[in-house]
């Protein structure tokens, strides 16, 4: 484990959240769709105001919820795991999720809601900046495959559906709010290993999201998928006195990742495959002046058992080069093993606190982000 957009008004909303994971737990955890209601040349660009239909909760839940899956994924040595949601994006089993359900997951399993089958799941790549996944199903064939809508027309107060796998109970949920935000930016924190990260160009719905419906769908009143849910209001809604808020990933931000990840083409923000990790805890080195204390990423600590505690890196060492690449923080050495896999062997130049410099290789493996 290496650890370190428009809106309503021009608002742009900056909140704690928590990251909705699912539900996390040490050792583990406890046919075609119907007809379309409306025709395909029906979109909510095209109806604006009182000429909308009313959004129909069930009507929408069950043309939405067939091409839905139930995720849960398991993390070694930690013996933690995660339950959350997913889309089927193809009938042979590509299904987009929310990057922190299966971050450094050892072993994924996926439950679909439209056939029941259950399937082991590989992960083809994703962006952790925009908190999306793509998976590929093994041995999955003729599963129902979701609408694909679009998050360009939105308006703030379009009523909508956000279904997924709340409370992991394999029965998927469903919250009806209006869209209060285009445009929201979040500080999300991870439940699991309280991580944090910033979102930015989020649906925020006036809904009370649950934990496990993260990477489920949030659907129009035409059970179209017009984004991603990944996270939930915190404690501090609360304590503002604001109701329950869900935000979502626009569905285009999150096509335009699967797109990326289809091409095989790694990206300093898009990886392909599983994650490859080090093994390492980081943070910034910042020298003093005159210091032969070199910038780069600082091992913090090297996890027993996971790549560089195996190959010798010693904590307080500071890595500033991978692979000829130059290091200058944590950030940039995320970025250098986005291009990397499982099984890699990369080449680390490393400084001790007294300056003295060393190169070791270091073979990667499946684990949690670095």
């Amino acid at each position: 484990m290496n650890s370190d957009r428009r809106g309503g008004g021009g608002r742009v909303l900056a909140l704690f959240v928590v990251v909705v994971l699912g539900i996390t737990g040490f050792l583990g955890y406890r046919g075609e769709l119907p007809r379309w209601p409306f025709g395909d040349h029906y979109t909510t660009a095209g109806l604006i105001g009182p000429s909308l239909p009313p959004l129909d909760p069930a009507l929408v839940s069950r043309v939405a919820e067939p091409a839905l899956v139930n995720i849960t994924a398991g993390i070694r040595p930690y013996g933690m795991g995660a339950a959350g949601s997913g889309i089927v994006l193809s009938a042979q089993g590509e299904v987009l999720t929310s990057h922190h359900v299966i971050k450094g997951a050892d072993t994924v399993t996926v439950s679909d809601v439209g056939t029941g089958a259950v399937y082991t799941a590989t992960v083809a790549g994703y962006d952790s900046m925009a908190d999306i996944a793509l998976l590929d199903l093994q041995g999955a064939d003729g599963l129902p495959v979701a609408r694909i809508g679009s998050s360009a027309p939105l308006h703030v107060g379009d009523d909508v559906l956000a279904i997924g796998n709340a409370g992991g109970t394999g029965s998927p949920t469903a919250v009806r709010g209006p869209i209060t935000n285009l445009d929201s930016a979040i500080v999300a924190r991870n439940a699991a290993d309280l991580t944090r990260k910033s979102l930015r160009g989020m649906i925020e719905v006036a809904a009370a999201v649950a934990a496990g419906q993260s990477g489920g769908a949030l659907v129009d009143r035409y059970g179209s998928v017009i984004g991603v849910v990944t996270a939930a209001s915190g404690d501090a809604q609360k304590t503002l006195g604001k109701g329950p808020n869900g935000y979502a990933v626009p569905i285009d931000t999150a096509m335009g990742v699967v797109r990326q990840i289809r091409s095989g083409t790694p990206t300093d923000t898009v990886h392909i495959g599983p994650t490859a990790t080090l093994g390492i805890l980081t943070s910034d080195a910042q020298p003093a002046a005159q210091s032969a204390v070199p910038a780069g990423a600082r091992i913090d600590v090297a996890i027993y058992g996971l790549p560089a505690y195996e190959a010798g890196l010693a904590d307080g060492e500071i890595i500033t080069a991978l692979d000829d690449r130059p290091i200058t923080g944590s950030q940039m050495l995320k970025a250098a093993l986005n291009a990397h896999r499982p099984d890699d062997v990369v080449r680390l130049e490393l400084s001790d606190p007294g300056g003295a410099r060393r190169t070791v290789s270091v073979t990667l493996t499946v684990g949690p982000p670095n």
